[in-house]
């Protein structure tokens, strides 16, 4: 999440990002230079993640139960969400899976083992009745819950779809939804201005108890990232346009892609881009009616650097706390994770840190394992924000083949 005190545009963009990486690093230079003593410091950073935890249910009840409650409907408006959000999921988890099998290769945090607490209840989609209960409660109450998120998210869904029903008549509480969801963000963003401290107090502690293999392990599992983001970026964006318009889809596309990928790497925002990016779209013949719903949907919860990101960090602390990192339970619910952080979550202020709350609640990990893949979010952030903006360009390009048959880009002059 960004703050607003920075005045020149990179600081705007990046500043929050590096008072969080300050932070973190004078957290762990007074944890290597206090040792065990440094866990006299962890009280602050409980406070933090106490925080955020009792104002995630809330945030992500009122924030997905308001965005489906404004929804609209229409015969051509319904044919270009259903085929936008099928493309956001396919890239979603073709994404996942390609870092599914970077992770494999070279193992993020292969000769770090900690234990900061018992890590052993992690939750798994063996059975039907685990995937009952992992998406389902019995009682109101239980939802309420961020060891339910899941079924917090599909009650959310559920909530908005029946206050969009009753149009006019759930106007009212749709104005409600949309006013929560407005204090829960102004909350959340309340809370963020303790997260240096927070941080910094917890990656005091981490370093002093856990020493500096940790951090090592931060480096190894950046030369993952990187070489398989910019690998999707550019290998795997040129086989979506060929399959949006075979040869003239892949030059059009890289001919108008970068002024909205630089602006996005340059801001740091999805959103930023989303002007140059409808320009891009347009000049590669995608229609307005298109693009400017799937470009600007896209920026807010289509992220495909995000579901790389989710995939390591799963991978990140399976091997922190010593667990295989395999089968295909473990290996569908990383999937599933993965793309409710890259759609859902991501549409959320501050999603990053929200999907990590999410694996760290789905899969019972202790509290403490939140800020250590929070570093790893901060890191990643540039690339992934590029992938993810450049990646609504592609999308919106796949849908127009996939409304307007093989000759929507007739009129394109390549």
């Amino acid at each position: 999440m960004k703050t607003k005190p920075f005045s020149s545009p990179f600081l705007r963009s990046y500043g929050f990002s590096l008072l969080l990486l300050f932070s973190i690093g004078i957290g762990s230079g007074l944890g290597l230079l206090l040792k065990e003593d440094a866990a006299l410091l962890k009280p602050l950073g409980d406070i933090f993640l106490n925080l955020l935890f009792t104002a995630l249910v809330p945030l992500v009840f009122f924030s997905i139960s308001s965005a489906v409650a404004g929804m609209t409907n229409g015969r051509r408006l319904g044919r270009i969400l259903f085929s936008m959000l099928g493309v956001f999921v396919l890239t979603g988890a073709v994404a996942s899976v390609f870092m599914m099998i970077g992770v494999s290769l070279y193992p993020p945090a292969a000769g770090v083992s900690i234990t900061l607490q018992s890590a052993g209840e992690l939750q798994s989609l063996d059975t039907a009745d685990q995937i009952v209960r992992a998406f389902t409660t019995p009682d109101f109450p239980d939802v309420l819950s961020k060891k339910n998120m899941s079924a917090l998210i599909l009650f959310a869904i559920l909530i908005g779809l029946a206050t969009s029903c009753l149009k006019e008549r759930g106007r009212a509480f749709a104005d409600f939804l949309t006013s929560a969801s407005d204090v829960m963000i102004k909350a959340i963003d309340l809370i963020m201005y303790y997260a240096p401290v927070g941080l910094c107090a917890y990656f005091a502690y981490l370093t002093g108890v856990f020493g500096p293999k940790l951090l090592g392990s931060y480096f190894r599992a950046m030369t993952l990232y990187y070489p398989i983001t910019f690998f999707y970026f550019f290998a795997g964006f040129s086989i979506y346009a060929y399959l949006a318009g075979k040869g003239p889809g892949v030059r059009t596309f890289w001919r108008n892609i970068v002024p909205p990928a630089l602006t996005a790497l340059a801001t740091g925002s999805s959103v930023a881009a989303i002007p140059s990016n409808l320009e891009a779209a347009n000049r590669s013949g995608v229609p307005k009616d298109i693009s400017e719903l799937v470009i600007p949907i896209g920026a807010t919860i289509h992220m495909d650097g995000s579901c790389l990101a989710a995939v390591l960090k799963i991978a990140f602390l399976f091997g922190i706390f010593n667990l295989d990192f395999s089968g295909t339970g473990t290996l569908l619910t990383a999937l599933g994770i993965a793309l409710l952080s890259g759609t859902v979550m991501s549409g959320i202020p501050g999603g990053g840190f929200i999907g990590e709350l999410l694996i760290i609640s789905l899969y019972g990990f202790p509290l403490e394992a939140f800020p250590i893949i929070s570093m790893i979010g901060v890191l990643v952030d540039p690339p992934a924000t590029l992938v993810n903006s450049a990646g609504d360009n592609v999308c919106s390009m796949m849908v127009a083949r996939m409304l307007g048959g093989q000759r929507w880009m007739n009129t394109v002059d390549i």
